[in-house]
């Protein structure tokens, strides 16, 4: 948010960072700026999820219960976005999202997104290509925790 109490704007951070501030600050008005409190529950694990989130400030932990055991997934802070997935194939969130302090966020739909896409083709460009870059640095790094995963337990096998 901007320092003015007037009108937030989006950051120059994350999924928007490449944009230029005429497109993070007209891609604001496509979703809705949001406070979340400590221990406010932004997104319920089991519940139908449709939006993209972008943390504009504060700090978020993504959790899920194991075995009756809540286990921390992530953590989410300044700059960084979740619910990608969900904002373009809307399903029931796989964990729950809770702040962890005053947390100011971002979020937006798939209509919003949609429409700022077709109101602003080369920005809604460059939002496509900050949210694919982000699910793909997550592809990767799932990728090297499942091959890490296997060459342990191989390795477990063969000891």
């Amino acid at each position: 948010m901007s320092d003015k109490l007037t009108k937030p704007e989006l950051p120059t951070v994350g999924i928007v960072g490449e944009m230029d501030d005429e497109d993070r600050c007209l891609l604001g008005v496509y979703g809705e700026f949001l406070p979340a409190q400590a221990g406010q529950i932004l997104i319920n694990s089991g519940v139908e999820q449709p939006y993209l989130y972008l943390v504009i400030s504060g700090l978020l932990h993504v959790t899920i219960v194991v075995e009756g055991r809540t286990k921390l997934v992530a953590r989410i802070e300044s700059g960084e976005t979740l619910g990608e997935i969900n904002a373009f194939d809307p399903a029931k969130a796989s964990a729950t999202v809770t702040a962890q302090e005053f947390t100011q966020i971002w979020r937006a739909n798939k209509t919003d997104i949609d429409e700022f896409i077709k109101a602003y083709p080369a920005a809604g460009a460059s939002l496509l290509t900050g949210i694919i870059k982000v699910m793909c640095r997550r592809i990767r790094n799932m990728n090297e925790k499942l091959a890490d995963s296997e060459s342990v337990e191989a390795r477990g096998k063969f000891w």
